[in-house]
């Protein structure tokens, strides 16, 4: 053999010896890994085989990629019986999902043993460095970061331009009744930067209980679309038993199948992208924020559908209304609880009203934005439009 390489292969926590020639391409080496670890050449992601800094294609010759004398290459990738195994449907169980993000019918994986025992795994393994210690009796609130509560993607002179509106009053707010925890699919690193970059780290208002980073994160295989990374509340749930549960636990991701493994727990917030466009518009941890107060009396949060909380905020305050007509009454006919009355609803009133004037100046703004782009329309017939709401 001409320029032979010995390599050691890395997988499932087991290391197999391999001799090739530089000349072998890659594609020959997975074949070699198939036959070492029964691992299919489809199935294997070498993650640090590298050709020109990006992972090679399988023409690429072992002498072109960053191999040397005793590499030891890390490979992941799942042998069939485990992929079917995980892949099984259980009787009963209607078929997957219309789309990747998996909108409504939800994937019976959160009991396969093939996945709780990741969630062991990670349990034992997996690190959390608490910040502040879990306070008696709170439920837990677990948050994404990019497209949750920071536009990622857009640009900015200034970190706080891409911030969601109201972020710290929406933390300040569940902080009264919730633990908070930062779930984010990057490194650690990148979460500390972006708490810093937020404000979050030093607001005085709420603390943060712990970050999760992706090392806690497990990967599902899912008929349809493959092998996907989730975040397991499991996780959480056996590090800190006698504090969280799934009764006491609600997770907001922009991204719903990372509830896959707890689907009873998880609200998928919508996706706050092109800040300069629609952070004077998007009210989302506003509303979010009413509905964590709604339902932080409840003893089993996996008895709610969260899909759902839009209805449930409309129906609760329907029933508010019911109720002040009811004691509006009672205080026109002489009976008591007028002023408690009064004291309790003049706040949501008061919101109510501010989101009718914001609907309003929406309305006006519009329709003088249109009279200027229409030319021959006189500036003293816009600036005649007087605004009296």
């Amino acid at each position: 053999m001409e320029d032979p390489i010995n390599l050691t292969i890395k997988w499932n926590s087991k290391e197999y010896k391999i001799c090739l020639s530089k000349s072998h391409s890659v594609l020959e080496l997975k074949q070699e890994i198939h036959k070492q670890t029964g691992v299919k050449s489809e199935r294997q992601k070498i993650l640090n085989l590298k050709h020109a800094g990006k992972p090679p294609s399988d023409e690429v010759k072992l002498s072109e990629t960053n191999v040397t004398e005793g590499f030891k290459l890390m490979v992941m990738g799942s042998l069939e019986e485990s992929i079917q195994e995980a892949s099984s449907k259980p009787v009963g169980i209607p078929e997957i999902v219309d789309d990747f993000d998996i909108e409504e019918d939800q994937v019976a994986i959160e009991n396969k043993d093939i996945y709780l025992d990741k969630i062991k795994k990670r349990i034992k393994d997996y690190q959390i460095n608490v910040l502040n210690e879990p306070r008696p009796g709170k439920k837990l609130l677990v948050l994404d970061i990019d497209y949750t509560l920071f536009d990622h993607r857009s640009a900015a002179e200034q970190g706080y331009e891409l911030m969601r509106p109201f972020l710290h009053e929406f933390l300040t707010s569940a902080y009264k009744h919730y633990d908070i925890a930062i779930w984010s699919a990057t490194s650690m690193k990148w979460i500390e930067e972006k708490m810093k970059l937020l404000g979050v780290t030093v607001n005085p208002n709420y603390k943060i209980v712990f970050y999760v980073d992706c090392s806690a994160m497990i990967s599902v295989h899912l008929p349809k679309y493959g092998v996907v990374e989730v975040k397991p509340l499991g996780v959480i749930w056996g590090k800190f038993s006698s504090s969280y549960s799934p009764q006491n636990t609600i997770m907001f991701d922009d991204i719903r199948r990372n509830f896959l493994m707890n689907p009873r727990n998880g609200l998928r917030i919508r996706p706050f992208r092109e800040a300069h466009l629609n952070r004077g518009s998007d009210r989302e941890l506003k509303r979010l924020a009413r509905y964590l107060d709604e339902i932080a009396s409840l003893d089993d949060l996996t008895a709610l559908n969260h899909r759902n909380w839009e209805k449930y905020l409309h129906v609760k305050h329907k029933e508010r209304k019911r109720s002040r007509r009811e004691r509006e009454r009672l205080r026109e006919s002489g009976g008591h609880g007028g002023r408690e009355m009064e004291e309790e609803d003049g706040e949501e009133e008061e919101e109510e009203e501010a989101e009718k004037r914001k609907k309003r100046r929406t309305r006006l703004c519009t329709i003088i934005q249109y009279l200027h782009s229409i030319q021959g329309v006189p500036n003293y017939t816009v600036h005649s439009i007087q605004y009296t709401g």
